[in-house]
């Protein structure tokens, strides 16, 4: 595969030009974002199991990470403050370091089976509450640290990209064997995976164990 260059000619460089290739945004696209929590904002996250958050780092450094727990597990304070519980996971600590360097953070909840979703955007600060932490036990097990956010804008968001990708369909659902496992995936980009069947069949099995022993 050669690599790709980009022809300068087309690349668009300013706001106005970018603007020149759509139609003028629908008023109801400017008004419906909001700087607080509605009743039903309050509800669409209530409902949600599961959430995007995207942060940066201060040279501009993107990074976006799944967010997921029983629906409800992020606490909603009051209507301009939401708490995301921290569970373990592979350490890297992207988003955490991110937040520390920039607080500002986007996030996308989403409810299976719902085409549309609800986004977030605000200011992030990294908490070690105990009282907090406390009451975002799951399985007797309080996270090390939650994520409080500050909200800034809500708005819902149209279903066009989850219509278009079916991503609730069962017609449309992959069969995750026809790609191979997670970590030889990992395996074969780093140190290489080991050609015994047997051997990385163990290797996932493990893996499989490590979820059912650290999910929380």
């Amino acid at each position: 595969m050669k690599g790709f260059k980009l022809n300068p000619e087309f690349v668009i460089r300013d706001e106005q030009s970018l603007r020149s290739l759509f139609d003028a945004t629908h008023a109801l696209a400017l008004q419906k974002c909001q700087d607080s929590l509605g009743k039903h904002a309050q509800d669409f996250i209530r409902r949600s199991p599961f959430l995007c958050i995207g942060t940066q780092d201060l040279n501009g450094k993107a990074d976006v990470s799944p967010r997921g727990d029983p629906a409800g597990f992020v606490k909603i304070l009051d209507e301009r403050t939401l708490v995301i519980p921290d569970r373990p996971g592979n350490n890297r600590l992207d988003t955490l370091v991110n937040i520390l360097a920039n607080p500002t953070v986007g996030l996308l909840f989403i409810i299976p089976g719902f085409d549309d979703t609800l986004r977030v955007n605000g200011r992030a600060t990294l908490v070690t509450d105990a009282d907090l932490l406390a009451s975002m036990s799951v399985n007797d097990r309080a996270p090390k640290l939650a994520i409080v956010v500050e909200v800034s804008e809500v708005f819902m968001h149209c279903a066009k990209a989850f219509r278009r990708s079916h991503l609730w369909s069962l017609d449309h659902f992959q069969d995750r064997t026809t790609m191979p496992s997670l970590l030889k995936i990992i395996l074969d980009e780093t140190t290489g995976a080991p050609s015994n069947g047997n051997e990385m069949r163990k290797i996932d099995e493990d893996l499989e164990d490590e979820y059912k022993r650290t999910l929380y």
